[in-house]
């Protein structure tokens, strides 16, 4: 027994002695906030004041040091975030990773947002490029400051210390962000394979047009723009052609109130950015005081500048637009194997081919070529599920063409309605719906972007043949003649990814839209509420009324009760509030009932495979169109589609709908147990902020690296949006990543938020100290004002300039 009990002692001492190294080895790297630094590069002494949040505002006798230690403070918190996006970005993720990535690096070279980011450095102007640069220098100064204690990602990843950061990384980030907001091209490839598998009858009940009811973000008597009618498209042949891309199309919500509208006189400007939900956030709040700036709000770590914020005379927050940027082209090549030319108008063109290696960690590197037409590369090599189809190439506007970073300068530089729109003509990709306030008591909107004009006989919603030239581009959309609108009546305005304008504009934007159910609800919030203060927005934030369910909810209602499990789920469904709130049943019961009404809808209409991927695969964050369909389909009692076609009977929709009940009933009983207190929709809807990419990699890695599961309020169209795919009901992927208000009148008292933290470092006291704010819809304050912030500071951090060695 003392033998054992030494041992057990002695192991015991051991593990002890582990977690305290392993304590010590990860707190050891954590940057140093207080004190003063020295570092190469600077000009004169910069001040760095955190909050208790790790919320640094710099003060910075000049611009090129301010951005200079805007590039520091990003990398002391966030160097691993920064150094795996430009792997994403550059398709480089293998070199450090391994051979899960091979696939992944193939797409992103295929695509080329390296490329594109390097013909963009090449095209920009000096003051913008000396930003950039004093940027990257700010996060090498940082680098070889601390080599020997960098963040213990790069001990996972075998040791190894990052490249020196390039602008190019910055502007290749920019594309990534466009990568992750533009997608059009996978509705394009829905929609051809609905054709082939279930005949083109089937596309308007499948992705029907936006709907007569719901709201569009230019008003009815504001539009005007049926002058453009007539107008040409001259000068539009010498445009470039453009690379394209692949990706997911996220939401957000915005919405500004005119000071005749608030209990205080000034505009009040909310946005709540939608993105998915890692830790660490995509957003990094930030105050740059120096120079010609003086701007405080939320930030993208690698990227110099605010992107939502504001400074001493504007506001301004941005949504996804969603616009039809990207087309699909069929190409004929000369030889299927090793191919050198593609045909065009009758005449056969060269290829641009250019050579990639891709470099894998532990195996040796694996070469490929990349084929490039005027339409953009070829893209079978990259989606594995078109390796044996017709050669297909993949355009998307404005790729390689932006000066994304010279409107963001400018936007944070902007100081009237005027110097703003003039900024945000410049921001190309991606497009974006920009609102804005100013301290004048101006409101407004203006969309930004390069919009393809496309001939008369194209549509752009599936691919089309390349070889023939009539189905090519012929410019974008004049900046001049975008959607924009100062001052409306309304006394407001609000952007949820719906549509824009009406039938009556003269070009085409797009043809698909989210269905607009956030842009109602707020809509209908604003109506109701003549005066707005702070705290009704936030209500606002915080709402997770469900118009679908309330229009939806009706039928199930309808049901007659076949036993009394029945009777008392409807029952809850009944007494439920329409609110997807963690503590209610009636929302799960209602939520897997719907689950359930869409499969045994569609699923005897198509292929298994077709019906996944329209209900619950990729397509699904593209407008979630089943929603609207299935609203449609329920008016009508005896619509086929209700019709199971694998049984003799005729089914209606009542018989459906009765169907649906008994199946969410029994699923519900088997994953949750059959007692109702416990399908609350929390039990249900939860989430998991991952740590990318090592949550993923193994449990151990993922007990560190990922969050617990929270209980998640909201759904895929309430304001609060927490949205989840049917392929794996009903957990969170996505949804608010970050909280913003801004009152014009007390524009030192900005409230913000955003899902996680601002540090990546585990065990950081910042890396989720936010999270309980944001999961209950509560904020923290960021100043704006020298003597706030320097009232709020709780670490201040001076760096000293420092010769550089010779």
């Amino acid at each position: 027994m003392k033998i054992f009990r030494n041992i057990l002692i002695g192991v015991l001492v051991l593990v002890l002695v582990v977690i305290g190294s392993g304590v010590w080895f990860i707190r050891s790297a954590w940057p140093e906030v207080s004190g003063t630094t020295m570092i190469a590069g600077l000009s004169a002494p910069v001040e760095i004041i955190r909050d208790e949040w790790g919320v640094p505002h710099i003060y910075a006798e000049n611009e090129r040091d301010l951005f200079m230690a805007q590039g520091f403070v990003h990398a002391q918190d966030r160097l691993w975030q920064m150094e795996y996006r430009r792997h994403v970005g550059s398709g480089t993720v293998s070199s450090i990773i391994g051979e899960r990535a091979i696939d992944y690096d193939r797409s992103i070279r295929t695509i080329g947002l390296r490329r594109a980011a390097e013909r963009e450095w090449a095209q920009l102007d000096e003051e913008i490029q000396g930003i950039l640069e004093a940027y990257a220098d700010g996060v090498n100064a940082y680098i070889d400051a601390n080599r020997n204690q960098l963040p213990i990602e790069f001990t996972l990843m075998g040791g190894y210390t990052p490249a020196p950061w390039e602008p190019i990384d910055t502007l290749t980030y920019g594309y990534v962000t466009s990568f992750s907001l533009a997608g059009n091209h996978r509705l394009e490839f829905l929609r051809a394979r609905i054709i082939a598998g279930a005949g083109e009858e089937v596309i308007d009940d499948l992705l029907p047009p936006y709907e007569d009811d719901k709201p569009i973000i230019i008003p009815e008597e504001a539009r005007g723009y049926e002058s453009m009618a007539d107008m040409g498209f001259t000068g539009f042949d010498t445009l470039a052609d453009m690379l394209g891309d692949p990706g997911a199309s996220w939401g957000s919500n915005n919405w500004v109130v005119h000071g005749s509208r608030t209990e205080t006189g000034m505009p009040i400007l909310a946005s709540d950015t939608h993105l998915n939900l890692d830790v660490p956030s995509s957003w990094y709040a930030n105050g740059l005081h120096g120079g010609r700036f003086d701007v405080v709000g939320t930030t993208f770590p690698g990227v110099p500048g605010v992107i939502v914020g504001h400074n001493n005379n504007i506001a301004w927050s941005v949504t996804n637009l969603n616009p039809d940027v990207q087309d699909l082209f069929l190409e004929k090549l000369d030889d299927a194997e090793n191919p050198t030319q593609y045909e065009f108008e009758g005449e056969w063109q060269n290829l641009e081919i250019i050579d990639e290696t891709i470099e894998v960690k532990g195996q040796e590197s694996i070469d490929f070529n990349v084929y490039i037409t005027r339409h953009g590369p070829i893209i079978n090599d990259a989606i594995d599920s078109m390796a044996d189809a017709d050669p297909m190439s993949l355009r998307w506007a404005g790729v390689g063409e932006s000066a994304l970073f010279e409107g963001l300068i400018r936007i944070n530089l902007s100081q009237n309605w005027d110097e703003f729109r003039n900024a945000v003509s410049f921001w190309d990709v991606p497009s974006q719906n920009f609102l804005y306030a100013d301290v004048e008591g101006n409101i407004g909107y203006q969309m930004s972007g390069q919009i393809p004009i496309r001939p008369a006989k194209t549509d752009g919603l599936v691919p089309v043949p390349g070889w023939t030239g009539e189905h090519d581009w012929e410019g974008y959309i004049p900046f001049e003649e975008l959607p924009t609108i100062l001052n409306p009546s309304q006394g407001f305005l609000a952007t949820a990814n719906n549509k824009i304008v009406g039938d009556d504009y003269p070009y085409v934007i797009a043809h698909e839209w989210d269905p607009g159910f956030r842009a109602a609800r707020i809509t209908q919030l604003l109506e109701e509420n003549s005066y707005v203060d702070v705290d009704y927005i936030q209500e606002m934030h915080a709402d997770t009324y469900s118009l679908p369910a309330e229009a939806l909810r009706p039928y199930l209602l309808d049901v007659e009760p076949e036993n009394e499990a029945q009777e008392q789920a409807l029952q809850y469904v009944e007494d439920w509030d329409l609110r997807f709130e963690t503590d209610r049943i009636g929302a799960s019961i209602y939520q897997t009932w719907y689950w359930f009404l869409l499969n045994n809808t569609l699923n005897d209409d198509l292929s298994e495979d077709l019906a996944n991927d329209y209900l619950a695969g990729q397509y699904e964050r593209h407008g979630s169109f089943q929603v609207p369909t299935m609203i449609a389909f329920m008016q009508d009692p005896d619509n086929a589609w209700f019709d199971d076609k694998t049984t003799a009977e005729v089914e209606t929709r009542d018989d459906i709908v009765q169907q649906s009940l008994g199946d969410a009933l029994e699923w519900l009983n088997e994953g949750y147990g059959n007692n109702p207190e416990r399908w609350t929709w929390g039990d249900l809807h939860q989430m998991t902020f991952y740590g990318r990419p090592f949550g993923g990699m193994n449990p151990v890695l993922g007990f560190f690296y990922n969050s617990d599961e929270i209980p998640a309020r909201g759904d895929n169209f309430t304001i609060n949006a927490a949205s989840f795919s049917f392929s794996n009901p009903f957990k969170m992927n996505h949804g608010v990543s970050q909280r913003q208000i801004v009152d014009l009148g007390n524009l030192d008292n900005m409230l913000t938020v955003q899902a996680t933290g601002q540090s990546e470092r585990i065990w950081h006291p910042n890396r989720f100290d936010m999270t309980e704010l944001w999961q209950d819809v509560e904020y923290i304050p960021m100043h704006a004002s020298s003597e706030r912030v320097n009232a709020s500071g709780v670490n201040v951090l001076t760096l000293l300039p420092q010769e550089s060695a010779e």
